[in-house]
């Protein structure tokens, strides 16, 4: 489980591949061994990403990703909605753990989306709902929704972290279809302002890795 210090690209190889074997199996092929217990506690983690990702019980990134004990760095919030304790602990992931990849996972049929845009709810939740409500704007579609969201917490990370093109700490964006189990990138670290098509005819920013 050397997964150190792995830069973004081969990083985000590894997530493809991982999600790519998650699509043909029926469990979680990860090391969840007693042995790699043992190491990890140890040894200590060497997450390779660092995955912000809502908490919906339906999306677990470890599975996803085909990803086993100490292989990713796993920050879950409803919504995937960024704020300062959500940010420290990107930074927590890269300067102390060595994490080059940041995802921002959000998913179709995300609760919090729905209520952002069908409702205005009362208590504590509208503090997640009002921060989804700042990306999507007047967007009434729910998965263009879900797209606006992630893509506004990618932006929040590079301008609060200060990360430039040179950086070597790179944050992407993805949508999870909790249907299929397939993970879409919405970019690949450098955007060249084009745009590709996913579901339902959305046209999402399209970045390509250097």
């Amino acid at each position: 489980m050397a997964h150190q210090n792995l830069s973004a690209a081969e990083a985000m190889a590894k997530l493809k591949e991982g999600n790519d074997r998650y699509l043909t199996v029926s469990s979680n092929p990860g090391d969840v061994s007693p042995q790699i217990r043992q190491k990890t506690c140890d040894e200590g983690q060497t997450p390779y990403a660092t995955i912000i990702t809502c908490s919906d019980s339906r999306v677990i990134p470890e599975a996803v990703f085909s990803a086993g004990i100490g292989e990713l760095f796993t920050i879950r919030v409803a919504g995937n909605v960024m704020d300062n304790h959500q940010l420290g602990s990107v930074e927590y992931a890269a300067d102390h753990l060595g994490t080059n990849l940041v995802i921002v996972l959000g998913h179709t049929n995300c609760g919090a989306v729905g209520a952002a845009l069908s409702s205005s709810p009362d208590g504590f939740v509208k503090y997640i709902t009002d921060e989804i409500k700042k990306a999507i704007g007047d967007e009434k579609d729910a998965l263009k929704a879900s797209c606006l969201n992630v893509e506004r917490s990618v932006s929040i990370i590079k301008e609060k972290l200060n990360l430039t093109d040179e950086s070597p700490l790179k944050v992407c964006g993805a949508i999870y279809h909790i249907d299929s189990g397939k993970v879409e990138f919405m970019d690949a670290f450098q955007m060249h302002n084009k745009r590709f098509k996913i579901a339902n005819n959305f046209y999402i920013i399209n970045y390509t890795i250097n």
